[in-house]
């Protein structure tokens, strides 16, 4: 299992737009084959910084969900909402406590 990590910044007068896109499409992508968990952060001292925590059995999981349709116009969507260029990052998780 492993962690995508992607971080996201709107302008601020889009960021209502960008939330409700997510409550809209969050079952669909947390559904998507492989995905285990999906989480949705906003930054504390800068409201327009938003990043997703997906959780995927194995890169091909990941691979397919990125090339479904379902991605395909989430992103479409999104993406026209920024203000900077996303970044993303996939890590293995080490450790983890609760």
């Amino acid at each position: 299992m492993f962690v995508r990590i992607v971080k996201m910044s709107f302008h601020s007068k889009n960021i209502e737009r960008f939330t409700t896109i997510f409550e809209e499409k969050k079952k669909f992508i947390r559904n998507s084959a492989g995905c285990k968990l999906l989480e949705l952060y906003q930054d504390k001292t800068n409201p327009e910084i938003f990043f997703t925590y997906s959780y995927w059995e194995n890169e091909k999981d990941l691979e397919n969900y990125r090339n479904s349709d379902l991605f395909k116009n989430v992103w479409k969507e999104t993406k026209a909402l920024f203000n900077a260029k996303p970044e993303a990052w996939s890590v293995d998780k080490k450790v983890s406590m609760q």
